[in-house]
């Protein structure tokens, strides 16, 4: 009998035949239990459809491992013997929180997630979704933001290649002004069973997980959102249990796996603070891997300081201000700070889709400089309706090409993530967040914003040298500006969306 093998933070896929007769998804169970020298894992299983039962594992040591499987029926009784052996090249595990407020790989690797968001990008036809990894991998994205169920929303009113549930939708002939908004519940026409998922749907999802895997990126699952006309976002706590659990075993075993229990949780009126408090739970006892899990506002905060939330996933609430209040919400809520929505760049009617690319670049270097990690998106009118912040596919903004620039400066500040520094009135100045990093370097990222300085003087200290750098955060150019002693001038060319970067010498 071959030995089995899968590498560290890899996942091992045991698949068994099991029991069809009435309904698998409730009327049986499956486990399995992975015991290695360093960790001894239990996980849940799932019905995959056609008879198939499976069960997945993340290991997270390298070594041997035994399992065993059991369950509610005779043929998920099995046992046996795998190895794990040492990461493939690009492979660093999951991501995991880091000094408060960063993010590291489980290797250690520094992880900086400067993403974008694609709602729907997974229900799109083959050749959309191949177009939207080629661009999420030329814009150098890694971490993309999308949806579990599919969603009802402007620009996106046609019916999705699957649905989470067996069933049938509405006729669209049946979509009024009435009930074209978020589903209340009452809209006729719909025939889904909400205790049978649908197999195929999450297949599909799977093989995109693992496409963005392949290109180093983290997917950021929306579990629940309020934009449905299926009746999705109103579901009994039974069958969101059900639903939740079914998620939770297939998808945890996926070592690029973030979850985030709600795009703009806050419009779904079905659900409580009590949902919330219970799905959150629900995901610390029920997945082993410790995965990143954050909700996420329209107008409200969630209290980012309750326990089952790693990070803060964070909607503006201000028509202007976003990324210039990121070090205050640092210190309210001493997590880290993502700023998934702070606008998008594009021409829409609605004021979150129609900034420039230029401002849409500034609110990324403003969150940054300010201890956060912002995100993109991109909402460009087209005759097709295609729309990258929903639908994927080609970007056609400017701020896009620029985002690799700032991740490239990002990874050059010594040690490990960035915090904000009170320096001046008029611009604003990062350091490295380790203390001791900073005074050893003597690291500063004074970035001006939409301001157009011809010079800076700067003064720190009689006797060090300092290193100045000019940045054209635009532009993406580094000139060196020389070594200075003393107090030092350093020119600069009187445009918007520079920055100085000044280190000891």
């Amino acid at each position: 009998m071959e030995q089995l093998t899968v590498e560290r933070w890899g996942m091992l896929e045991l698949s068994l035949p099991g029991k069809t007769a009435g309904n698998p998804f409730t009327d049986y169970e499956i486990r399995g239990r992975f015991t290695g020298e360093k960790e001894d894992v239990a996980v849940p299983g799932f019905y995959d459809g056609d008879g198939v039962w499976k069960v997945r594992f993340m290991p997270s040591f390298t070594g041997e491992y035994r399992y065993t499987v059991s369950g509610s029926f005779a043929d998920a009784e099995t046992s046996g013997v795998f190895t794990v052996t040492v990461p493939s090249e690009g492979n660093h595990g999951p991501v995991r929180v880091k000094h408060r407020y960063h993010f590291a790989y489980a290797d250690g690797t520094p992880f900086y997630p400067l993403g974008t968001t694609c709602y729907v990008w997974t229900q799109q036809p083959d050749e959309r979704i191949e177009e939207t990894l080629r661009s999420l991998k030329a814009a150098r994205f890694n971490k993309i933001r999308f949806c579990i169920p599919p969603k009802h929303y402007d620009y996106n009113l046609g019916e999705p290649r699957t649905y989470p549930f067996e069933g049938t939708p509405m006729d669209s002939s049946v979509l009024t002004k009435e009930n074209f908004g978020n589903y209340d519940g009452k809209s006729k026409g719909n025939h889904f069973d909400f205790t049978r998922p649908n197999p195929k749907h999450f297949q599909h999802l799977e093989k995109c997980i693992l496409a963005l895997q392949a290109i180093g990126v983290e997917a950021d699952l929306i579990v629940m959102h309020p934009y449905d006309r299926w009746g999705f976002s109103c579901m009994s706590r039974a069958a969101d249990d059900l639903y939740w659990n079914y998620v939770i075993a297939r998808l945890a075993a996926f070592r690029n796996v973030w979850w985030s229990l709600a795009n703009e949780y806050d419009l779904m009126k079905a659900k409580s603070a009590d949902d919330w408090e219970h799905f959150g739970n629900l995901l610390v006892l029920k997945d082993p891997y410790r995965h990143l899990r954050s909700i996420h506002n329209c107008f409200a905060f969630y209290d980012h300081t309750r326990p089952w939330i790693t990070h803060c996933s964070i909607q503006r609430q201000e028509l202007y201000r976003g990324a210039e209040l990121t070090h205050e919400w640092r210190k309210q809520f001493a997590k880290p700070v993502v700023l998934d929505e702070i606008a998008y760049e594009g021409n829409i009617q609605h004021g979150w889709g129609n900034i420039t690319g230029e401002e849409l670049l500034r609110r990324f270097w403003e969150g940054a400089v300010r201890g956060g990690y912002p995100g993109h998106g991109e909402t460009f009118l087209n005759k097709d309706e295609i729309l990258w912040w929903s639908h994927g596919g080609q970007l056609h903004g400017e701020s896009w090409k620029r985002i690799g620039f700032l991740l490239d400066v990002l990874q050059a500040v010594p040690g490990h993530g960035l915090r904000y520094l009170p320096a001046e009135w008029d611009s604003v100045c990062a350091v490295p967040e380790d203390r001791k990093t900073a005074a050893e370097t003597g690291y500063r990222l004074y970035y001006y914003s939409f301001m157009r300085p011809s010079f800076r003087e700067f003064y720190f200290d009689d006797d060090t040298p300092w290193r100045a750098e000019v940045l054209d955060t635009w532009n993406m150019t580094v000139t060196d500006a020389g070594v200075h002693r003393g107090r030092f001038r350093v020119d600069l060319p009187g445009r918007p969306y520079m920055a100085v970067r000044i280190t000891k010498a």
